[in-house]
């Protein structure tokens, strides 16, 4: 039996379903979009933090500075910093850095194994 359609019905009825060109076009889009994102993605991680790491170094030196000024000494040890009842209540690592151990008035600062290859250095 045969039934007759309209032409509206047919310009309008449902396909089988996508190609697998146009999934391949999209992957391929999509890896076009992921590979111009992740490079822009690492760099803004590492500038965040080296400003982190750079900051905390900031923060340790003003502590050492008001530590020497109360003490009359001209070092210390960064356990005499830090802590719930010192000057700086915690120092949170941003990227398994290393701070120095000890300060000492007029040197500069360096930290090192910043996310295990980079290494920033205040000057105060």
């Amino acid at each position: 039996m045969k039934t007759k359609t309209s032409g509206l019905s047919r310009r309008f009825s449902i396909q089988g379903g996508f190609t697998l060109v146009e999934i391949m076009i999209v992957v391929v889009i999509i890896g076009l979009l992921a590979s111009m994102a992740i490079p822009a993605f690492q760099k803004v991680r590492t500038s965040s933090q080296d400003k982190t790491v750079l900051n905390n170094a900031r923060q340790l030196a003003a502590a050492a500075d008001q530590y020497f000024l109360e003490n009359g000494v001209s070092s210390v040890v960064i356990g005499s910093l830090i802590g719930a009842s010192n000057y700086i209540r915690a120092l949170n690592l941003v990227a398994n850095e290393a701070y120095p151990a000890g300060f000492t008035q007029g040197v500069t600062i360096t930290v090192a194994g910043i996310a295990g290859m980079r290494t920033v250095t205040y000057a105060p």
